[in-house]
């Protein structure tokens, strides 16, 4: 007989990632498994997942929006009606794929996928990724038989006694960078014997990141330091075609080989999200960290005071990119013993083997 095991959440790559990371080694350890993802329409997941070889279910669900515009107040007022509808289409799901387990790995999609499947007496995991709980998941985790984390000093949220800290799962390219810099060097087009600022503002981009860059990339010219831009698909349009054509200079809407970056990288800026925090800790390439203010609790700054505190990395307030982005990467570039230093720091924070930890928390609920 099968294992049916459903896996919920996204919204955004810190989301997916790992999602596909779990649902790979799932089908690594467990032979006969048949995994089937659900997502929120009309966001990457719908995408992302089916490239990675699964299925995904698609609701029509949406969070709170924070910022006050008009727009958002009517899109808040339809929010119960919609939050009854995605419980509907999740019972529906759960009804007739009739899973073995359900995991929540973040987003407000999986809220309603855990609660109906908890209410079907259907055991469920969530894995929380940041060092401070979403509300969804806080929510969940009433229910849940296992709570997975990414740090330590979470029992103040949730009860110890469900709580393994098991890391966030990483990506296996990312874990086994290659080798070789060749083909990483070959692949951006970029030359070996320069130093490399890579800027990855996060799967869908980031405002403040991109417009910093905008005013301090010609200085990475005169300074004979070469930049790996990643803009996110919605601001690579607004790039100027003269930027793009700069030699030492590679802006890209989307970096598919991520190893091939982190490979060849001296310097990474990056926001604070939980996978990304994850996959720098363990390739130690020395970081600039600029959280993201709109995000719930204001978790990524969390995140980044974490690493910040233990000497892992520099971060940047959101609000004073402009200001002080430039330079904070050209003053970390040009100090090869604080790159040094923060290398080791990152590197204790490393858990490289969290998908393998979090799959043994599941087969020992698939045992019960």
């Amino acid at each position: 007989m099968k294992t049916r095991i459903i896996i919920s959440g996204g919204g955004t790559g810190g989301h997916i990632f790992p999602a596909i990371a779990i649902a790979n080694e799932l089908r690594n350890q467990i032979p006969d498994v048949d995994i089937l993802f659900v997502g929120a329409n009309n966001r990457m997941e719908m995408r992302r997942v089916p490239e990675a070889g699964y299925e995904i279910k698609g609701i029509d669900m949406y969070g709170l929006q924070r910022s006050f515009t008009l727009k958002n107040v009517i899109t808040n007022l339809k929010l119960p009606f919609r939050v009854w509808k995605s419980l509907r289409k999740a019972k529906k799901i759960i009804v007739d794929f009739n899973p073995h387990i359900a995991i929540g790995v973040g987003g407000y999609v999986s809220g309603p996928v855990l609660k109906i499947a908890a209410s079907k007496k259907t055991p469920t995991l969530i894995q929380e990724q940041n060092s401070y709980p979403g509300i969804t998941n806080k929510i969940l985790a009433k229910k849940a038989k296992i709570i997975c984390t990414a740090y330590d000093n979470l029992e103040s949220f949730f009860d110890p006694n469900k709580t393994v800290k098991t890391g966030n799962p990483v990506r296996s390219d990312i874990i086994n960078l290659p080798q070789n810099k060749e083909d990483a060097y070959k692949y951006f087009g970029l030359d070996p014997n320069k130093k490399i600022v890579s800027v990855i503002g996060g799967s869908l981009g980031a405002k403040s990141i991109n417009e910093s860059l905008m005013e301090i990339v010609h200085d990475f010219i005169s300074e004979g330091i070469q930049l790996i831009w990643q803009t996110g698909e919605y601001y690579y349009q607004s790039i100027p075609e003269k930027l793009k054509e700069i030699e030492g200079i590679k802006i890209l809407p989307f970096v598919k080989r991520m190893d091939y970056l982190y490979k060849i990288s001296d310097v990474i800026v990056s926001r604070a999200g939980a996978l990304s925090i994850s996959e720098l800790c363990i390739v130690g390439k020395p970081c600039v960290l600029v959280p993201s203010p709109n995000v719930a609790e204001d978790h990524q700054t969390k995140n980044a005071n974490v690493l910040a505190n233990a000497g892992a990395a520099v971060s940047v307030a959101d609000k004073e990119t402009k200001e002080k982005l430039g330079y904070v990467i050209f003053d970390l570039i040009d100090n090869n013993q604080k790159c040094e230093e923060m290398s080791k720091n990152l590197k204790k924070l490393a858990i490289p083997d969290a998908t393998e930890r979090i799959v043994i928390e599941i087969k020992k609920l698939l045992s019960t």
